[in-house]
């Protein structure tokens, strides 16, 4: 690990001020996954400002949404009492995220800026990494590719965005609330990441120094029914191959209201806007369900070791969507 200075910041003002001014300056907050690519050698910050200290964690609620701040743990945002009520899909793909001990450590802004689970990133060793190393191409396409995605990618790259509350989190429009020397903005998670086109190691729309302060979630309406399913090779602590969070409004056997997105397959959270056209309005059966499923994953993009992931990805929102239903205990 290279040697760096550690700054615990005082304020938000300096934090911002410190990271802004220097390009080789990071935040600090959990730190699960910054310290690991760190001790690899991915990642070789001069500086970390240590954010964990400021006021931004807590959960509160303003009637229509909940604000978490951005330090709030995993754990705490599984445990607060409006997302066990009214956000359950959240509650699920946090328990689902990770094991109790990085719960407890990991931050909830530091969740949604995790970096891609590919191999071939996070191996300094392979000289194909165009989100290391831009232009030098991308190892993954033509190496093993079992956990990469089928969405959102392009000829640069197919690393899979990994985090499972973004999922639910995407798919109920979020705010992210960011803070940099410009002053304060608010950034729907539907526009906050970027796909990897040409430019793969830009991986979201932040602005060198900006730092996360809070997460706007809106609150599910009265009678709304949510599920998060991950699908995965092992129960215990292992990353999607395939996940669903969906939220629904049935009357009478119609769906009225829908929300759609999937994990394990995008190369960011991938809110399924095809897949609600299809439930609105339709009835709440298995073949509106398969029909919403082959709209969500049309123009996926596959290789020999992903292939798979097509149908499995199906079949968990298939059985997601039955889930809530009441097709499925």
């Amino acid at each position: 690990m290279r040697p760096f200075e550690y700054v615990r910041a005082v304020d938000a003002g300096q934090a911002v001020a410190l990271v802004s001014a220097d390009p080789d300056t990071s935040y600090l907050a959990g730190g699960t996954t910054q310290l690991d690519l760190m001790k690899d050698g991915v990642l070789r910050p001069a500086r970390l400002v240590d954010v964990t200290r400021l006021p931004l964690s807590g959960v509160t609620s303003t009637g229509s949404a909940i604000r978490v701040g951005a330090t709030t743990t995993m754990e705490e945002l599984a445990a607060d009492p409006v997302v066990i009520e009214r956000l359950p899909f959240i509650r699920e793909a946090l328990l689902l995220g990770a094991s109790t001990q990085l719960r407890n450590l990991a931050t909830i802004g530091g969740n949604l800026l995790q970096r891609a689970r590919c191999r071939y990133f996070r191996d300094p060793a392979v000289e194909a990494c165009n989100k290391r190393d831009p232009g030098s191409g991308c190892a993954a396409i033509t190496g093993f590719a079992r956990m990469h995605a089928i969405l959102g990618t392009s000829d640069h790259c197919i690393a899979l965005h990994a985090s499972d509350v973004a999922v639910p989190l995407v798919a109920l429009d979020s705010v992210v609330h960011v803070q940099g020397v410009d002053g304060p903005r608010g950034i729907p998670l539907t526009e906050f990441y970027r796909p990897p086109g040409d430019t793969p190691h830009i991986e979201n729309v932040l602005r060198h120094g900006e730092l996360i302060t809070a997460v706007e979630v809106p609150l599910l309406p009265e009678g709304a029914r949510s599920h998060y399913l991950k699908v995965r090779d092992r129960v215990s602590y292992e990353f999607a191959l395939t996940s669903a969070g969906a939220a629904l409004v049935i009357q009478d056997g119609l769906i009225t209201s829908a929300r759609v997105a999937l994990g394990g397959v995008g190369t960011l959270p991938w809110r399924s806007w095809e897949a609600e056209r299809v439930l609105r309005d339709a009835p709440a059966t298995r073949e509106t369900f398969r029909a919403a499923a082959d709209a969500a994953l049309e123009g996926a993009r596959t290789l020999p070791g992903t292939a798979f992931k097509v149908d499995l990805a199906k079949r968990t929102l298939v059985r997601t969507l039955e889930t809530i239903a009441g097709a499925r205990a």
